[in-house]
């Protein structure tokens, strides 16, 4: 389990949002995007300055930024039926991270699910994750095609509880499976979910692949219509 997680279950829940698209500063468009499209086997469009990744329902956009810091976490929904299949996917493409000897995290209780992990494009921490709440079972083995969508995009900002207050008030996007952290906190539910973090913080299970305030846009539906400022540099849109 994640440290410092207390997942007993939802905190009050009234909206299911779900992640449209993503957009991220990379340092190299292609190079990320190369990953993308040659390691994971995703639809991959390459232009000027930038290049976008079809990852199920959700747009991932890569937006070139030689000067941007720190690394980004993902976490993909994949079917519930095929955690062990995602993992010797995986383990043929790149390296599945561990933590003390441990590489599949289990999160019970309200969460409900399951996480193996993988090192992206310029350090960034990719999740795949079943979700056993969601219908979404599937037949044949596991493939690109079984993405379901970008479910989790992790945004470090300097004040993580402000944040949550904000979108709890502004888009009735509340906090899920523990109670605020002034350090950790996600908000959202099972089909979509922002993981509120201090800058400079590593992301799990990594220990040296840390946060940073970055430009980071999502456009998402489902939650109250609005654009919802993410820290200094990220924004939350939701049609």
């Amino acid at each position: 389990m994640r440290p410092g997680f207390d997942r007993t279950g939802p905190i009050g829940l009234t909206v299911a949002m779900k992640i449209s698209e993503v957009t991220v500063d990379v340092r190299d468009s292609r190079e990320a995007a190369d990953f993308y499209g040659s390691v994971m086997g995703l639809p991959v469009a390459v232009g000027p300055g930038s290049a976008t990744v079809s990852v199920g329902r959700t747009t991932l956009v890569l937006r070139e930024n030689a000067d941007t810091r720190g690394c980004h976490h993902l976490a993909f929904t994949i079917p519930s039926n095929k955690f062990a299949a995602s993992k010797y996917w995986v383990s043929e493409r790149a390296e599945v991270m561990s933590l003390r000897g441990e590489d599949e995290f289990e999160y019970a209780a309200g969460w409900n699910a399951r996480s193996l992990y993988f090192p992206g494009p310029e350090g960034a921490v990719l999740e795949f994750i079943i979700r056993r709440d969601l219908d979404n079972a599937t037949e044949g083995t596991f493939a690109p095609q079984d993405l379901e969508c970008i479910s989790e995009v992790g945004v470090a900002v300097p004040d993580v509880l402000a944040t949550v207050e904000l979108l709890s008030e502004g888009a009735g996007i509340e906090p899920y499976g523990l109670t605020p952290r002034d350090r950790f906190s996600p908000v959202g539910t099972i089909d979509g979910l922002i993981i509120l973090v201090t800058p400079d913080r590593p992301w799990f299970p990594a220990e040296t692949l840390l946060s940073h305030e970055s430009r980071i846009l999502i456009e998402a539906t489902d939650a109250r219509p609005g654009s919802y400022p993410l820290g200094e540099l990220g924004t939350l849109t939701v049609s």
